[in-house]
């Protein structure tokens, strides 16, 4: 009788014990197959955007060693006939392509400088310290995000108009009007990404600064700004793209001073290039500026790229 049934039991274990393992074994089969055919078409999407990025760069580079009759007769050639040096010349000389640069730098410093200032200050405000009306405020400068800038290009241009009337120094074709309208342009986002990234730091060190006798100012400045330079620096390098690449606002405020080359920006500059001499197109001097053009913003970004990626991760990771 126990023989009987101890062989039950071991009968029963076995059907058991036996039947989920092949179940395991297809589930980890079927498991195993899909992450392979989903890493395989994550490979394929990944190299399919990497050539749609990269051929485009590598296009208007290699166009601005050709000449112009090269570039429309074979213009998706990758591969010059003959390097043209002179085409980088012809468009930081004739095409005013050092003016360009030399106001769009003039023009970053000054904003970006405002911007990061201001936004900092302003976003570790309403991070750090609760007072009335401070979501208000907060809401306030994340509703600049939600409204387009050519909904506001009139009244824009009528308030850069009249403020240029009263204030002479401020007028709408001086630089110091366009660093305001960049600062003003800029500083929701950066309240918005420093707002969120001054909430990860730690209370206790501005405490213990505070117990040492260190001001607000001087806790801010000395303790807490340091402490958020990865977030500096990748709000920082989005501000420097969007204000490098921006041409509309120069274009809108700057109207009066079109085809001066002593107050416009590098965007305007660029159209210019196009069209240097009556009806002549320049494509080569065209390509080349715009070659000019994009490797200082790329060449900033390689250098900062691990920066950027650990400010936009901090957040996260604390």
């Amino acid at each position: 009788m126990s023989t009987a049934t101890h062989g039950l039991d071991r009968a029963d274990k076995a059907a058991t014990g036996s039947s989920p393992a092949p179940v395991r074994r297809a589930e980890r089969h079927h498991g195993g197959v899909g992450s392979r055919i989903f890493n395989g078409f994550s490979h394929v999407f990944l190299v399919v955007w990497t050539l749609m990025v990269i051929y485009p760069l590598l296009w208007v580079v290699m166009s601005s060693f050709k000449d112009d009759s090269e570039v429309i007769r074979k213009p998706l050639s990758l591969i010059p006939d003959k390097l043209h040096w002179e085409n980088f010349g012809r468009a930081w000389t004739e095409g005013h392509l050092g003016a360009f640069f030399l106001n769009t730098v003039l023009v970053l410093v000054g904003s970006v400088t405002l911007t990061m200032l201001l936004g900092s200050m302003a976003a570790y405000a309403l991070a750090r310290f609760e007072f009335r009306g401070n979501r208000l405020i907060y809401y306030m400068f994340l509703s600049g995000l939600t409204l387009p800038i050519y909904l506001a290009a009139v009244p824009l241009f009528k308030g850069v108009y009249n403020t240029g009337i009263s204030f002479p120094l401020l007028g709408p074709n001086k630089h110091l009007m366009l660093i305001l309208v960049y600062v003003a342009w800029s500083l929701s986002f950066t309240i918005f990404f420093m707002h969120s990234f001054f909430r990860t730091l730690p209370d206790s060190i501005a405490e213990a600064a505070q117990v040492d006798g260190a001001s607000h100012t001087r806790t801010f400045f000395s303790v807490m700004l340091p402490m958020a330079k990865p977030g500096l620096i990748s709000i920082g390098i989005f501000n420097v793209l969007g204000q490098w690449n921006q041409w509309y606002l120069p274009t809108l405020l700057m109207q009066s001073v079109a085809g001066e080359p002593k107050h416009q920006v590098i965007a305007q500059g660029l159209i210019e290039l196009s069209v240097n001499q009556g009806y002549k197109s320049d494509w080569s001097g065209l390509f080349a500026g715009v070659t000019m053009a994009m490797l200082p913003v790329l060449i900033v970004y390689i250098v900062f790229q691990r920066q950027v990626q650990s400010g936009l991760t901090a957040g996260v990771g604390k």
